[in-house]
């Protein structure tokens, strides 16, 4: 089975799209906890945005066959949050163990950040928006490496800001998350100026 009126859009633009003008973070402010934790240090940042990537991308395809392929032929669309939450939570739990054997600096400096990406709601808001929009299983694979390179890119971009401000003199009562959130909101404007640009919906 297949998802009826398949948006004409080229899987690049959704790409694009989820990337820039619908970024996942900076759109929709999903996956703000590891966000603004994580971002303190640049190399745990562009670690855990490479993780949260690679889990996005792997789960849009299986949450867009569990649902098409599964749910939706046995008449349980209702149950497909439970469905959607169980496939990020094995493809986390796959990714924790491929981690802690090739690269157990990055599982240690990841810590508890790691097994909370299965609680990450831009993940699961993510699988929710491509059953929501229709798309395809090339769409829905190419809006998953959209929306996890777009929280990647959003990380990196705080991260750095962070570590250039850590020698600066900062009012009082502006450091720590004061600052990452005001800084993630003038991002936030930045991108919102180029919503026109490309309309994935």
């Amino acid at each position: 089975m297949t998802p009826p009126h398949v948006p004409p859009y080229a899987p690049w633009v959704i790409l694009l799209g989820a990337v820039i003008t619908e970024n996942m973070l900076l759109s929709n402010f999903l996956g703000m906890c590891s966000y603004l934790a994580i971002s303190r240090e640049m190399k745990a940042a562009v670690g855990l945005g490479a993780a949260v990537t690679v889990v996005m991308t792997v789960t849009a395809g299986l949450c867009y066959v569990t649902y098409w392929h599964l749910l939706a032929p046995l008449g349980l669309e209702y149950l497909e949050l439970i469905a959607f939450m169980l496939v990020i939570a094995a493809t986390v739990q796959l990714l924790e163990m491929v981690l802690e054997r090739l690269s157990p600096r990055l599982y240690f400096a990841l810590g508890i950040f790691l097994p909370l990406i299965t609680v990450n709601c831009a993940i699961l808001g993510g699988c929710l928006f491509l059953q929501i929009r229709n798309y395809n299983l090339i769409q829905s694979v190419f809006y998953g490496a959209g929306v996890g390179l777009g929280w990647w890119m959003a990380i990196v971009l705080l991260a750095g800001i962070r570590t250039k401000l850590q020698p600066a003199r900062l009012p009082r009562g502006m450091d720590g998350p004061a600052i990452a959130l005001l800084a993630t909101g003038i991002m936030a404007l930045a991108f919102t100026g180029l919503a026109g640009m490309l309309n994935i919906r």
